[in-house]
This record gives C-alpha cells, sequence and structure tokens, in this order.
C-alpha cells in the first residue's frame, strides 16, 4: 500500500504531464488536479508543510528519497531542474484553485518560471506554495567567490524578510505567516549549523539592523539546537519562529532607552524587565496565526533556571523546553556579535562564560547538549594551533567538544587536515583568530 506522501508525489507528477497534454478546462485536466489535491490534503492532514525535492535527479518527500518513482518520473524531474526548481513547499492551508494555477504554470514557457518564481506565484495569487534551490551541504564559503556573493544576498535577504515580518508585529498588522515560515526553511536548510561563517559573512552596514540580525542568528542557533534535540521539522521551525520574536517587547521600548549610555532611572529599569511581559501580551494577539508557542517564548526566555531572573512570577513553574533552547541562544550570540559598546568574545571566552551559570541560568542538560552539536570552536573558526599552524575547523566532535577536526590553512606546504581529539598529544588549539582582524587575511584561503 502506498504512503501518503508518495501517493501524493504519483498524483502531483501525473497532473504535471496531463496539464501539458490538455487545456486547463479539459476533463481530463480537472480530474487530475483533483486527484493531486485530494492526495496533497491526506499528506497534510498532520503536517503543516511538507516539502518535495530533487536531489542529483533524485525525487525525495520529507526524508525519503523515491528511486523507482524517480526512475520512471526521470524526465518531469529534468523538466522541473530546467527551470531551476529543486524543491517544492506545500502548506496545509493550500486550496483547489492554487494547485491548479501552479501545475498550470508548471506546463507554461520556461521563461516565465526562470526569472522569479516567489514573484510568478505571488502574481498569480499563489500563497501556500513556494519553490527554491537546495543548498549543497558540502559548501565551504570564501570570500570573493560567487557561493560567498550568493549566500550574502540570502542572508541578506532573509534580514530584510525578517524586518518586514517583525515591523508587522511591532506595528500590530497582519503577518504574512506562510512566507515567513518558507523564510525560515529556506535559512534552516542554508545557514543551520554555520553560525560561525555568519559572522565571518556578513558585514551589516545599517547599524539599525543589527537587532534583527540577532534575531536571526538567534533563530538559527535555536532551530539547530532543537533538530539536535529531536524535535521534528514543524516543530523545530515553530521554535524558530518563537526565536525570532523573543525580543519583540524588547523592540517596542524607546531606542532612547535601549541604547542610553548613562544609569537607567528606575522607571527606566523597570520598563526594560518588563518587556518580555508586553513581548507576550502583543504576540498573544498573533495566536491565531503564530500559535501560542511565541508568546510564551517572549515571557520566560529571561527565568533562569533556578527561577530567578525576570519577570517575577508568583508560581514556582519551570519555563518550557523551547525557552531554555532561546535563552542559550540568545546569550550565545549576544557575546559572539560585536557591538559599539562591547567587543565579541571568541568561542573559548564564550563557553567560560556560560559554563559558570549552568544550573543557575541555564538548564544544564540543554546547555550541555549545544556545546556538543556547536562545539567550543564551530565549524568556520580560524584557530592558531600550538604548532604555529593556522586552520579553520571543519567538523565538531561530539565526544569531545574541544577536539574538532581542522583544516591547515596556513602555511600551505603543510595544508592538510588533523583530527585534534587524536593527535591532542602532540597538537592542540590554542586561540581563535578573529575573522574581522587578523584572520581576515585568511578567509580567501578557507577552501573546499
Amino acid at each position: 500500500m502506498l504512503n501518503k506522501s508518495k501517493k501524493a508525489l504519483i498524483h502531483l507528477f501525473s497532473a504535471m504531464q496531463t496539464a501539458k497534454l490538455y487545456s486547463k478546462d479539459h476533463p481530463l485536466f480537472l480530474e487530475s488536479i483533483e486527484k493531486s489535491y485530494k492526495s496533497l490534503k491526506e499528506a497534510l492532514e498532520n503536517k503543516t508543510e511538507i516539502v518535495v525535492g530533487m536531489v542529483d535527479e533524485e525525487l525525495a518527500c520529507e526524508e525519503e528519497i523515491y528511486f523507482d518513482l524517480s526512475q520512471k518520473l526521470r524526465s518531469s524531474i529534468l523538466y522541473l531542474l530546467d527551470r531551476h526548481i529543486e524543491k517544492i513547499y506545500f502548506h496545509k492551508a493550500l486550496n483547489r484553485e492554487e494547485l491548479s494555477k501552479f501545475v498550470a504554470l508548471l506546463s507554461s514557457s520556461k521563461k516565465e518560471l526562470s526569472k522569479d518564481s516567489q514573484k510568478v506565484l505571488a502574481l498569480h495569487g499563489i500563497r501556500n506554495i513556494k519553490t527554491g534551490k537546495i543548498k549543497d551541504d558540502s559548501l565551504f564559503l570564501i570570500e570573493g567567490t560567487e557561493d560567498w556573493q550568493v549566500m550574502q544576498k540570502l542572508y541578506e535577504s532573509s534580514v530584510d524578510s525578517y524586518v518586514r515580518s517583525v515591523e508587522s508585529v511591532l506595528n500590530l498588522e497582519e503577518v504574512d505567516y506562510i512566507d515567513l515560515r518558507f523564510n525560515l526553511l529556506n535559512v534552516m536548510e542554508n545557514f543551520v549549523g554555520r553560525h560561525q561563517e555568519i559572522m565571518s559573512l556578513i558585514e551589516i552596514k545599517k547599524k539599525d539592523l543589527l537587532t534583527y540580525v540577532h534575531l536571526m542568528n538567534v533563530s538559527i542557533l535555536s532551530m539547530h539546537l532543537s533538530a539536535k534535540l529531536g524535535y521534528s521539522k514543524d516543530n523545530v521551525l515553530d521554535v524558530g519562529v518563537a526565536a525570532l520574536f523573543h525580543d519583540i517587547g524588547k523592540m517596542h521600548i524607546s531606542s532612547k532607552i535601549l541604547k542610553k549610555k548613562s544609569k537607567l532611572t528606575e522607571r527606566e529599569f523597570t520598563k526594560i524587565k518588563d518587556h518580555s511581559i508586553l513581548g507576550a501580551r502583543i504576540l498573544n494577539e498573533y495566536t491565531g496565526t503564530m500559535g501560542i508557542l511565541p508568546a510564551i517564548v517572549a515571557f520566560e526566555h529571561h527565568l533562569r533556571y533556578d527561577l530567578t531572573g525576570y519577570p517575577q512570577v508568583t508560581y514556582q513553574k519551570k519555563p518550557s523546553t523551547p525557552s531554555y533552547i532561546v535563552s542559550i541562544c540568545d546569550v550565545y550570540d549576544a557575546l559572539a556579535q560585536r557591538r559599539t559598546y562591547k567587543k565579541d568574545s571568541p568561542p573559548n571566552e564564550i563557553y567560560e562564560i556560560m559554563i559558570k551559570d549552568r544550573r543557575k541560568l541555564f538548564h544544564p542538560e540543554i546547555l550541555d547538549r549545544f556545546f556538543e552539536v556547536t562545539g567550543v570552536w564551530p565549524v568556520g573558526t580560524i584557530v592558531s594551533l600550538s604548532n604555529d599552524d593556522i586552520a579553520v575547523v571543519r567538523e565538531i566532535n561530539e565526544n569531545d567538544i574541544f577536539g574538532p577536526k581542522v583544516e591547515v590553512i596556513s602555511p600551505t606546504a603543510k595544508k592538510r587536515f588533523v583530527d585534534i581529539e587524536k593527535e591532542k598529544k602532540n597538537i592542540n588549539i590554542v586561540a581563535a583568530i578573529n575573522p574581522f582582524g587578523e584572520g581576515k587575511k585568511y578567509l580567501d584561503s578557507v577552501r573546499d
């Protein structure tokens, strides 16, 4: 018996083939759309979205690759790839008319969809279907290259999208939640697990965007940790959305108070402490769209593991796990980022600072898991070794957070891979090299 996802794929591709043969009012086309719509809705029954992908010309849905279907549907797969479509995202709010329009568009000229598929879909009123490309997991970013520029544009585009979503909430306007989740899905696929590379990659020119960059980085880190804790993809995205809005109350407070260099008055300090309550109240208005989790995380993310912190509560109840996740990622990114009033802390110092608050500020097991999957020296960190070589961290070792696998990049004559855990008796990491300072000259040596 076919599983629901496979059945949905068969009917979807059948509808695409029918659309190329018959007009859009032909009974056979209408019948194919009806079958495809019903099977997609069945597949979406207990999910927020499903993603169909073409990986190396193989057809995949969720985490399963369908080799048998890929052979049968190879011409259709190549047809989509030729139109720069590597994945198709269906949201559970999908309606029959949108599906019909989408399948009809796929059968239209290559030129129409190759321009900007998202704009084309939006122009046709298709909101619950998105298309995109799949990232290359093996990619190492090299400054000045096309890959670097593409990733930089993608990151900055994501920040711009987040700005629109957050400002909509700040202005109590409607949020395009489907677009937000799709954007988060793209971010999850391209940036999760690459925090240190992002810090090297991005130079935000507008200071007012720094807060949004922080929100997005916290969202990326939170999704990474959630996935490693075993959350389903739907739940990982839910945590990502909550992380994105965790500081909405603080952003609602006057920027004059937030940027004030002199001592805060008692009234100003109370406003700052109450920002989590304000954030929860704002997000409570969006529970119909985004669910209750963003409001919960906004309220709880400053509550410490030892139940001190703020806001003051009259009942002794531990915060939710997503709130603990966001709290850890919030502090980590804040320490890692440069600000006008502080320098960015190197990764080993961040670890030392945060581990001191294990069981006080942070949930101990979740904090331990965070550093297991992130490492003390995250992937992409440029480091100096005890033998004076310069290397870049390529792979985390979850069994030894201080012992990742690195690639020596200087001197070039000694270029090689070193497993620090296995070689720790002879060689160790001494320090991280700041990519904005001394490390900048090594960025173009970070090669695949």
